[in-house]
This record gives C-alpha cells, sequence and structure tokens, in this order.
C-alpha cells in the first residue's frame, strides 16, 4: 500500500491496484486502475478530487459574484451536496461537502435581496402602469382625435416593454387599459363617421352655393349683387368643411365668380370715377368760392343768401368718385355749421328773457355788495376789524361777479 500528502493523505491502494478514500465513516473503495503503480493509480482518483475542487471553487465564485439566480445556485449546492460523498474521488471529501453548503448562507441572503428587488421593481412598475392607465382614461375621454391616436400606440409599447407584476393586478390594470384604448378607438371612429357626413353635407352646400352664384357673376347690377355675394360667403363658411380632396376645388371655383363679378364691377366704378371726376373739380371750386362769402359770418342774411345759391348750384353738379364724397360733404358741413352757429348766437343776444334775467342776477349781486359794505361799515363803527374786513373780502367776491353779470347784460344790448 502505497500513501501521499495532501488529498493523496485521503487514500491508500491495495497490493491488487484498488484505491480507497478515507472518510468519517470510514474506508471505502473508489475504483482500480489496472497496470499502473500505486502511486499512479492514487493521483488519478486525486485528480478527479481536484476536478470537484475546481467545480465547487467556480460555483463559489459564481454565487459571490451574483451571476447565478439563487434557484440556480440552490439546485447546483444541492447536486454537490448529493455527488460528492459518493464521488469516486480521493480527497477531503468532507471539507469539499462543507465549503458547498456554506454557500446556502450567502444564497439565503441573495434570495432575500432578489426578493426585496422584485417587490421594489413591481411597486414602481405597479405606479407606471397605474400612471399609463390614468392617462390613457383621460385620452379615452378627450377629444384629442390625431394626437390621442399616436400616444396610445406609444402607450402600448411602454406597456409590453415592463415587466408583468402580480397576476391579479396585473391583469386588472391590463382591463382598464384595454377598455379605455376601446372605448376611445370607438369615440374616434364614431366622430370620424360623423365628420365624413358632415363634409358629405357641405359639399352639397357649397355645391348649391356656386350654382347661385354663376348667375350672379355677368350682373351690372352692383350694390345688390355684392350683397348677395356677401350673403352666400357667409353661407359658405358657416357651412364647414367639404371632403380634403374637393374642398379647395369647390373653393377655387367659388372664387372665380366671385373675382369675375368684382373685377368688372371695379371697372366699371374706375370708369364712372373718371367721369365724375370733372363734378368733382367744379364742386370744389364752389366751395372755394362759398368758403370765402359764407365765412366768416359778418352779415348774417347775406351769408345765408350766399350759402343759398352755393347749395341750389353745388346740388345742381352731379356724382363725384367715391373717395370724394367725405371730403366735400364735410367741407359743405363746415359752411353750414357757421350759418348755424350765426344764427344761434344772433337769437341768444335779442332774446329778451335771456337779457332780463342777467339783468336781474346784475341787480341782485348789486344788492347784496350793498348789504355787505353796509355790514362792514358798522362792523368798523363798532370797532371790529376782523369782521368789517371779512364783508369786504365777500364784497369784492361778489363785485368779480358783478363783472360778468354786466357783462352779459352789455353782451344782450350788442
Amino acid at each position: 500500500m502505497s500513501e501521499a500528502a495532501g488529498p493523496a493523505a485521503f487514500g491508500r491502494v491495495d497490493d491488487d491496484g484498488t484505491v480507497h478514500v478515507r472518510t468519517a465513516e470510514g474506508e471505502r473503495a473508489v475504483g482500480q486502475v489496472p497496470d499502473v503503480s500505486g502511486e499512479e493509480a492514487l493521483a488519478f482518483f486525486v485528480r478527479r478530487y481536484q476536478s470537484l475542487e475546481v467545480e465547487v471553487d467556480l460555483l463559489a465564485s459564481r454565487v459571490r459574484a451574483g451571476t447565478m439566480s439563487p434557484e440556480e445556485a440552490r439546485k447546483s449546492v444541492a447536486a454537490l451536496q448529493e455527488s460528492i460523498p459518493q464521488a469516486n474521488a480521493v480527497g477531503d471529501l468532507e471539507a469539499l461537502t462543507a465549503k458547498v453548503t456554506a454557500l446556502t448562507g450567502l444564497i439565503g441572503e441573495q434570495a432575500a435581496a432578489k426578493k426585496a428587488e422584485r417587490a421594489q421593481q413591481n411597486e414602481q412598475t405597479k405606479a407606471t402602469k397605474e400612471k399609463m392607465v390614468a392617462e390613457a382614461e383621460k385620452l379615452a375621454a378627450g377629444n384629442d382625435w390625431r394626437g390621442g391616436v399616436n400616444r396610445f400606440r406609444g402607450l402600448l409599447d411602454e406597456w409590453k416593454a415592463l415587466p408583468r407584476i402580480d397576476r391579479h393586478t396585473d391583469d386588472e390594470l391590463w382591463h382598464r387599459f384595454s377598455s379605455a384604448r376601446t372605448q376611445y378607438t370607438r369615440r374616434r371612429k364614431q366622430q370620424f363617421a360623423q365628420q365624413a357626413t358632415q363634409r358629405e353635407e357641405a359639399r352639397s352646400v357649397k355645391e348649391r352655393i356656386i350654382a347661385e352664384a354663376e348667375p350672379l357673376a355677368a350682373s351690372t347690377d352692383w350694390g345688390p349683387t355684392a350683397g348677395a355675394f356677401r350673403e352666400l360667403m357667409q353661407r359658405w363658411k358657416a357651412a364647414g368643411s367639404a371632403p380634403r380632396e374637393v374642398d379647395e376645388q369647390l373653393w377655387q371655383k367659388f372664387r372665380g365668380i366671385q373675382d369675375q363679378f368684382f373685377a368688372a364691377r371695379s371697372a366699371a366704378m374706375s370708369e364712372q370715377d373718371a367721369e365724375f371726376k370733372g363734378n368733382q373739380e367744379a364742386k370744389e371750386a364752389l366751395l372755394d368760392e362759398a368758403e370765402k362769402t359764407v365765412v366768416p359770418v359778418r352779415d348774417l342774411a347775406a351769408s345765408k343768401a350766399a350759402y343759398r345759391d352755393f347749395l341750389e348750384r353745388f346740388s345742381a353738379l352731379g356724382k363725384v368718385p367715391r373717395d370724394a364724397i367725405r371730403p366735400l360733404d364735410n367741407r359743405v358741413r363746415a359752411l353750414e355749421s357757421a350759418i348755424r352757429e350765426a344764427e344761434d348766437e344772433q337769437w341768444r343776444r335779442t332774446n329778451p328773457e335771456a337779457r332780463q334775467r342777467a339783468s336781474d342776477t346784475a341787480n341782485k349781486l348789486q344788492a347784496q355788495i350793498d348789504q355787505l359794505l353796509e355790514k362792514a361799515a358798522k362792523a368798523e363803527a363798532r370797532g371790529d376789524a376782523r369782521k368789517a374786513k371779512e364783508h369786504r373780502d365777500a364784497a369784492e367776491t361778489y363785485r368779480s361777479w358783478l363783472e360778468q353779470a354786466e357783462k352779459a347784460v352789455e353782451d344782450f344790448s350788442g
């Protein structure tokens, strides 16, 4: 029998080449290598033990590094715990088994950490999905028919990328999300169907408007026809949009009809304005003359006579260009206002009732001044200088009012 140090110390070889391993439970044969020396036979089974050591060390390294799931690590430990004691190898099998068993504590800690991590991840995923459901339900109740469909598509992609949580909660949230999506899709289809109907109705309305507009294009009844086109335009706007592929075509056709009429009207107005230019120049010359003879109004009768003569000649002239109407009317109104103001002023000056009121006011003010001066004299007589001054000051105030009243009387006399 031959013995060696290290792992080999846990084995021996019989003379017939049978190799035994020593364990706490005693020796057991692990195999026989024929036609070799005892040392070679023992070394063969020591190498098997060393292979087991490498396998255990690799497992321990992977467990510590966290590259294995706790479940996978437990299965590997259990398999080694079962296989190492029965291994046909020579070495300290009990120590190797203990090394493997020692990994169970670390695996338990990792399992607890994984569980906590999964719980946290589930909470985060749940919160994310609840937020997505809330957004989906808000979209389902809204009317964003174009942006909403793209957002639902994005939400669905995000949902698929998230991990599942507990089945009951996950199914409940998915049911809410899916229901919101279905509700939105149904309402969107209804909206588009309604819009399609409205667009077809708008197409019919606009086609009728075009049919009404076509006979108006050649009309020379400028005012009423322009009003008719304005009414047609209001109806066109109120009709809404026709189907996209025909709406622009309909508008171009309607606008072309309008352009035809308004271009003809503009040409006619331009020709008419040229004819009216002579009337404008004649009326301006009359105004230049009247503004010298009518105003300023020094002799009301003469100014009124000049104004009547001007107005008769002015009215006899024909129409003027549109842009000249207002400036000419403003100048005529200025002459009329000057005459009216002169008449009002004459009436004010010759109104006997107003003159009497002004005279009465002046007399009352004079009487008040006389009373105040009398009171001042009496105050001085009794030595009350302060009171005398108050009465005289008051009398001065009334005297200024008296001057204004007397001027008014003079104006009426004039």
